[in-house]
């Protein structure tokens, strides 16, 4: 068994520290989900198992041939390089033969008539042959398009920054490493793509580190959870919600020890205080018991604040936006077409879609910061727009975080009609006086984000636009964001694909599904994509049938057969309906399984793995059912 043990990891910058003294091991087959409050250094944790020069200390102890494939959140891609060359940029022979026989066939296609591509062509057939390489070469492909890669000739510089993220995935899967380490992998990734990864990762035969803000992808994935907190790591068995249910123990557990030492300590001093005379051995092991019980106070953990949002909103009349035959084109491309709708106070409505289908373009539209082509778009005149993009916008990396929020607002009314200044509104964000007063330029991505986010809530909006709100903000500042769009009065757009937050914040769907065709439902997400999986399964069943008909009518009609099947193959033959009958009634047992409500999460999902399991075995006899019917 392979294992990686890390030992005396710490990183400071300057008078910061992130962690300091930081040990662990991953054995073969662990899925270690790693958490923690953004600017903690997750991603700085991660380059430093890759790059052991990135971290102050680190100590790492592994077998010389083990191999690690690292997923960054910004992918390092070579961007005059096509597709299939960046995917195929492992060092190994069946790689470079792959990527060879590959650029080869492109100019084979381009032009099968010159005798020396012909040639280089054929050649490099025959290399694929003898190094068995087709079977690699099949499994790239297909996971290049599960994650929605089919272009594999095009320039990576032609690709956006999600679909070059989606290759580097590929780049980091193909990889046969003994530990993945996947830094947010499930950004820009629509739901059957993660729905994919999800199944992929828990079959992996490697280990995998991975950060993530998708709680249910962490909770079906990882067997282990990592929590960065208070400079050091805390290990914790099972998925996430394992983790929640052992954090609270915990927490528990130690506020009771907190409150018995604190009282314990208060009495003490009382007795110091009193001066008892003659002190003897007694009273000095008392003594020392007073400056332990001391020294153990002052030196727990800090206590971390709770964040909160409780930020006042400026009131909102009924009318927020009405959406009147809206078209809009771009190139090909349509993203609305004669699209009306009405958006009202108090509508929560989440955006989802495949990627590519105008989402954000949506959104940006309603901001009026992309016209339409025609229609109209009429925004109530009551309406304080707060939009949260998926970049940062006007964040001068040479500005002070205090002097960047105060350059907003000088502070903000809560709730209850209290005042908070800029600072109070920072610590409260767990942002420290120290980090108050550090460059933008030294936070973190997830610190940048998290700023931003707080930037907009200064503004007191009464209707927000959320474009992908839970890419790079910690798990925590989501939930917070969460709990505080339960209570908010005004009106929330929110474009994600990520389920647990749609399903926390969303009252009703837009699905985009490509070419202006738009979809409204009330469902939850998670309950429209079971229906959506029902169908699509149904669909294909029914397409199945059809084809099952066909070649049985096409074998009936056979009269002077071309081939007949040897002995061994029509035995084959005559077991495979029977098989694929079977398959069929379990199948449909599953799916009375995936509809019984009274089944729990982890349930449902383990019927719907071991369906799309039988899906595919079934698929496959019936692909062998219809070859060995064309010769009977």
């Amino acid at each position: 068994m392979k294992t990686l043990n890390i030992s005396n990891a710490s990183k400071s910058f300057g008078e910061r520290t992130l962690f300091t003294d930081v040990t662990f091991t991953i054995n073969e087959g662990d899925r270690i989900g790693l958490l923690g409050l953004n600017g903690t250094g997750k991603t700085t944790l991660l380059d430093g198992i890759v790059n052991n020069s990135d971290l102050n200390t680190i100590d790492v102890e592994k077998p010389k041939d083990y191999k690690i494939s690292y997923l960054k959140q910004q992918p390092d891609l070579d961007e005059d390089s096509s597709v299939i060359d960046a995917v195929f940029n492992g060092s190994g022979e069946k790689f470079q033969l792959i990527r060879q026989y590959e650029n080869s066939l492109t100019e084979f296609n381009a032009n099968s008539t010159d005798q020396k591509i012909q040639n280089e062509f054929f050649k490099l057939q025959e290399k694929m042959n003898a190094a068995e390489a087709w079977q690699m070469e099949s499994d790239v492909k297909s996971i290049l398009n599960k994650l929605g890669i089919t272009e594999l000739d095009k320039k990576i510089s032609e690709l956006s920054g999600g679909q070059q993220r989606r290759v580097a995935l590929a780049q980091t899967l193909i990889s046969e490493a003994d530990l993945l380490i996947l830094d947010e992998p499930t950004n820009h990734l629509d739901y059957e793509a993660i729905d994919w990864l999800q199944t992929y990762l828990s079959k992996y035969k490697g280990s995998v580190l991975f950060v993530t803000h998708d709680r249910y992808f962490l909770n079906e994935v990882a067997t282990r959870i990592f929590e960065i907190e208070n400079r050091n790591v805390t290990e914790y068995d099972g998925n996430y919600e394992k983790y929640l249910q052992q954090k609270a123990t915990n927490e528990e557990v130690y506020a009771s020890e907190q409150h018995h030492k604190t009282q314990l300590y208060k009495q003490e001093l009382n007795w110091m205080r009193a001066g008892v005379k003659a002190r003897g051995t007694k009273q000095q092991a008392r003594k020392d018991r007073f400056n332990d019980l001391k020294d153990d106070l002052q030196n727990k953990p800090d206590v971390q604040k709770e964040m909160s949002i409780d930020i006042a909103q400026q009131r909102l009349g009924n009318d927020v936006f009405d959406i009147k035959d809206a078209n809009l084109k771009f190139d090909k491309h349509v993203i609305l077409n004669n699209f009306s709708y009405l958006v009202s106070r108090g509508d929560r409505i989440g955006i989802t879609g495949s990627n590519g289908s105008g989402k954000t373009t949506f959104l940006n539209t309603i901001a009026q910061q992309i016209p339409l082509d025609s229609g109209e778009i009429k925004t109530g005149q009551t309406v304080r727009l707060g939009y949260y993009t998926q970049h940062t916008r006007d964040m001068d990396p040479d500005k002070r975080v205090i002097r960047y929020l105060e350059s907003i607002g000088q502070g903000v009314k809560n709730n209850d009609g209290s005042h908070m200044s800029a600072s109070q509104m920072l610590d409260t964000f767990k942002f420290d006086h120290q980090m108050q007063g550090a460059f933008i330029r030294e936070l973190s991505g997830g610190e940048k984000r998290r700023l931003y986010l707080l930037a907009i809530l200064m503004n007191q909006p009464n209707v927000l636009l959320l474009d992908e709100p839970t890419n790079n903000l910690d798990i925590e500042t989501l939930t917070i964001l969460e709990n505080y769009l339960e209570s908010f009065k005004g009106t929330v757009l929110a474009v994600s694909h990520d389920r647990y937050f749609l399903d926390k914040v969303a009252a009703k769907l837009l699905i985009f599904e490509g070419q202006g065709q738009i979809e409204e439902s009330y469902d939850s997400y998670s309950a429209y994509l079971q229906k959506a999986t029902e169908l699509k399964q149904a669909k294909h069943h029914e397409v199945k049938a059809q084809k099952h008909e066909e070649v049985k009518e096409k074998a009936e009609q056979k009269t002077e057969p071309k081939k007949k099947l040897t002995y061994a193959e029509q035995m084959e033959f005559d077991k495979l309906e029977p098989k694929i009958e079977k398959l069929d009634d379990e199948m449909a047992q599953l799916k009375q399984e995936l509809n019984d409500s009274s089944n729990d999460y982890e349930k449902l999902m383990d019927f719907q793995r071991e369906l799309d399991e039988k899906t595919a075995e079934s698929d496959k006899l019936m692909d062998r059912w219809e070859y060995l019917g064309q010769f009977i």
